[in-house]
């Protein structure tokens, strides 16, 4: 087993033509923990820190776990800032403070910055290796200053002028210093206007907006005095989008975000994550018989009534998930805010009325369709019926609607995350509620006919 494993990372030091990042990533990923490890050990430094840096490399903070600490801490020093801070948070906290603490200090300094932020917070994201150049520098000095950086730089797509005072004067993308005439001022090359940054609290959603807006590839990440503390790459927010947008994703199937890829999760992790949010659904779903119990005389007299029960359950779960999904990403893009809400129930009470008039209509056709073509016989009061069955499509999407758009606000509110607003939760809100308001409506409608 030795032999094999030197041979496969004898194979992936360099040569001509080695095998790409993402091959040797899938390769230790493959492999058993402590088989990765002992191969990423015998790795030439640069393709073993090269893995490391790649966020797909999920079970990197495992496999630097077992590795010896001298080694481990050889990586580490070598990695990108922000990808070792990443890799460090999710080992286990003894580990991390070992290697941690046999870091140079100048790394350790850097790291100790990054971990102090939240993952989804610009602070967090952001790298502390940049380049930054006197505000009167030119812009041959500015080039002078990054070929002779003591350390490769992750991000130079633009290099930071720095007044006097040390504040953020302005930023030149690189492109814009390489066309240059050397002896310019590099200040001069800087945007007109005020420089775009954040503060290292900004949201992850913010960030990415910003950078969206303003067509950067890098935004500067300052502090209360406008000193620079670090800079977020293009790079960096489309790797912590992947990794929103998938923890969104699974939250709206009711399933606890995962810490880690599909296949690298333990089972037990996994049936913790899933059977939270089931039971609670199921419990929740068991007030749809308490209901059933309470209108058991009137399906007792008019049993035509339960045939329509998973329509009208599933309309309302519908509308309302669709309502949630809407509100839950426009609150993550900053386009309505919770001061908003009562604009979104203005908006969503009219729209709830007209898809539901849409399938009220349709139910409606159905049911006369059926009976005039003698598909099946619903009796003498079909019409009835068919109102009947109209009238609860209008009111529960209406009412599935409302609920969806208001329920992000809702938690948000009280400090939780609007995801959590999934459509299983809405749906079943909503067969619960859509119950009551459709017996409801039966009794009004067909008292003295059918009940």
């Amino acid at each position: 087993m030795n032999d094999l494993i030197a041979g496969v990372a004898a194979s992936l030091r360099p040569a001509t033509r080695g095998p790409s990042l993402a091959d040797i990533v899938e390769m230790l990923q493959s492999l058993p923990r402590k088989q990765a490890a002992r191969t990423l050990a015998q790795m030439a430094d640069e393709q073993a820190v090269g893995a490391l840096n790649r966020s797909d490399f999920t079970t990197a903070p495992e496999v630097l776990a077992v590795l010896p600490v001298a080694r481990a801490v050889q990586l580490v020093a070598r990695m990108a800032d922000d990808r070792a801070a990443d890799v460090l948070a999710e080992m286990d906290t003894h580990v991390a403070a070992l290697i941690l603490a046999a870091l140079p200090p100048a790394v350790r300094r850097s790291l100790d910055i990054l971990l102090a932020w939240p993952a989804d917070s610009a602070g967090g994201m952001m790298t502390t290796d940049y380049v930054a150049a006197p505000a009167a520098a030119t812009v041959g000095e500015v080039l002078g200053q990054i070929r002779t950086a003591e350390r490769s730089r992750e991000a130079i797509y633009s290099v930071f002028l720095i007044d006097d005072t040390g504040r953020l004067a302005a930023t030149v993308s690189l492109r814009r210093l390489i066309v240059a005439d050397p002896a310019s001022v590099a200040l001069a090359l800087a945007d007109a206007g005020e420089t775009v940054k954040a503060s290292p609290d900004t949201d992850r959603e913010w960030v990415a907006d910003l950078i969206r807006r303003h067509d950067l590839l890098a935004l500067p990440v300052v502090d209360a005095e406008d000193r620079p503390l670090g800079i977020v790459t293009i790079r960096d927010v489309v790797d912590t989008l992947v990794a929103e947008h998938t923890e969104d994703a699974q939250k709206f199937g009711g399933v606890e975000a995962l810490d880690r890829a599909y296949l690298d999760t333990r089972f037990g992790a996994m049936i913790r994550k899933r059977a939270g949010w089931l039971s609670i659904l199921f419990l929740s779903e068991m007030l749809t018989a308490s209901v059933m119990q309470h209108f058991e005389d009137a399906l007792a007299r008019a049993v035509v009534l339960t045939l329509f029960i998973p329509l009208i359950m599933s309309s309302g779960g519908n509308s309302g998930g669709q309502a949630t999904s809407l509100i839950i990403r426009a609150l993550a893009l900053g386009q309505v805010r919770v001061r908003d809400w009562w604009r979104v129930a203005l908006r969503e009470l009219p729209a709830g009325l007209v898809l539901g008039s849409i399938l009220g209509l349709l139910g409606f056709a159905r049911i006369a369709t059926w009976q005039g073509l003698g598909f099946y016989d619903y009796g003498p009061h079909w019409s009835l019926i068919a109102v009947t069955v109209a009238m609860g499509l209008v009111a529960i999407v209406t009412f599935g609607s409302l609920a969806g758009s208001m329920l992000p606000f809702a938690l948000q509110r009280l400090g939780f995350d609007p995801a959590s607003a999934s459509a299983p939760f809405v749906a079943t809100l909503v067969d619960v509620t859509g119950l009551v308001i459709y017996f409801s409506i039966a009794l009004a409608i067909l008292s003295g006919t059918l009940l």
